[in-house]
């Protein structure tokens, strides 16, 4: 399977490296990829009202970026703040089974909540949370193991506690799911 990463608006490079240096140590027979030309962020994406930017549209034109690839997947990363419908903010959105998603890392950063800057503690929430979307776009649903990764995080504490990994019963599925590609 082949993953490629698409900034949505400005994306520091070193966090982007990061990721994609990520995904292959966590999905087997996986490579990844950075696009160079970033998506910029529209302003129909924006809810004034809201001041967040809505993951189903942005998700949808990345969605269509994938077809300027030879990637089966594509990953969006931004660094705006989302909201899906009916939900106060989310961390990401995927299409489950499908080929795109994407992440916000806009809540993943500890000053967000009034804490010091840990970068350690960044990248390791961004890893869960790409980890997570992508397992949507593998089929995988929320799994009700709280220290899987594909735990439902209803907030910043429901990510922290759970690991960057599969529980032995969704990585059962990855794997068969990868064997099919």
């Amino acid at each position: 399977m082949k993953v490629a990463i698409l900034p949505v608006g400005q994306v520091e490079q070193n966090v982007l490296q990061y990721i994609q240096e990520t995904i292959p140590k966590i999905f087997p027979r996986t490579e990844s990829v950075i696009l160079k030309d970033p998506l910029t962020l529209p302003s129909e994406a924006y809810n004034t009202r809201r001041r967040q930017y809505s993951s189903s549209f942005l998700a949808t034109l990345v969605r269509e970026y994938l077809k300027k690839t030879d990637a089966d997947k594509i990953l969006g990363i931004t660094t705006a703040d989302l909201y899906a419908s009916r939900l106060n903010f989310v961390f990401g959105e995927a299409e489950c089974p499908g080929k795109a998603a994407i992440i916000s890392l806009h809540r993943l950063k500890p000053e967000f909540y009034g804490q010091s800057s840990n970068q350690s503690l960044f990248l390791e929430r961004a890893t869960k949370e790409t980890v997570h979307e992508i397992g949507h776009t593998l089929g995988l649903t929320h799994c009700s193991n709280n220290s899987c990764v594909m735990f439902f995080s209803n907030s910043i504490i429901d990510t922290d506690r759970k690991q960057q990994f599969f529980c032995v019963k969704c990585f059962e599925t990855v794997q068969n799911r990868l064997k099919k590609r």
